[in-house]
């Protein structure tokens, strides 16, 4: 197996027995693991940076953005295209070691989203999208109807709210930005039940295609970021469509 496994759509899912399913547990458990641990170093670098008007300064001026506030806002993307091209050459170690910058990288850049809405509505958004996600990944895990089909719905969808965010860059239409953000939240709602499928039988396959142990490792670290930013998008749409500003 290697990381175009990740993306197939051809699986199936057949009876899987007892042993294998251990191993897919263990897998998505780890999965999750890694998922949570990033999501709690995002939030610690973002309640650092909001909390710390010393801190913003090197990212955001009266002008605005510094030079260090734009790398901070667009890094995030090119660790995203590094881990997903460099998995084959990159060590477990590496590779975590970038997922965990990535982390970080991103909580500082939420930081600016702390400081324009108000902390309840943050902490409801929070909520909400936890509750959601939580759903979802349950459905995903435990459905026996084969996903492939709804996961490409989904992926067409992301495209779709990518092609309208471009779109409404140059329009700034307030109504379209509402329309997105509905549609975004019931996008990466969807791909989370999808992942978690994906990443299930996965797992299921890890003991029997003689993957490396180096590979499973990054096959997690992968899987943890696929999660990752489905929980994050959820988060952010919700925060655009009912979130209260300062």
């Amino acid at each position: 197996m290697d990381y175009k496994d990740f993306n197939s759509d051809t699986t199936t899912i057949d009876y899987v027995p007892i042993g294998e399913k251990s191993m897919s547990k263990s897998f998505v458990s780890n999965v999750f693991m890694l998922m949570f641990l990033a999501l709690g170093v995002s939030a610690l670098f973002a309640w650092q940076f909001s909390a710390n008007e010393n801190y913003m300064a090197y990212l955001v001026t009266s002008t605005g953005l510094t030079g260090l506030g734009k790398i901070v806002m667009f890094a995030p993307l090119g660790f995203v295209l590094i881990m997903s091209f460099g998995f084959q050459r990159l060590s477990p170690t590496a590779l975590m070691g970038l997922f965990l910058a990535y982390s970080m990288i991103n909580g500082i850049a939420f930081s600016f989203i702390l400081m324009a809405f108000t902390p309840g509505s943050v902490l409801g958004c929070f909520l909400s999208a936890a509750a959601m996600f939580g759903i979802m990944a349950v459905m995903g895990y435990t459905t026996e109807k084969d996903l492939t089909g709804f996961g490409r719905i989904m992926m067409m969808g992301v495209i779709g709210v990518v092609i309208a965010l471009v779109i409404n860059f140059f329009l700034q239409s307030s109504r379209l930005d509402y329309i997105i953000s509905i549609i975004g939240v019931m996008v990466f709602t969807g791909l989370t039940a999808y992942d978690v499928q994906k990443l299930k039988r996965i797992g299921e396959g890890v003991q029997f295609d003689g993957v490396a142990a180096s590979n499973t490792k990054k096959l997690a670290i992968l899987g943890a970021l696929t999660l990752y930013l489905d929980f994050i998008n959820i988060f952010l749409f919700l925060l655009k469509m009912a979130g209260s500003r300062k």
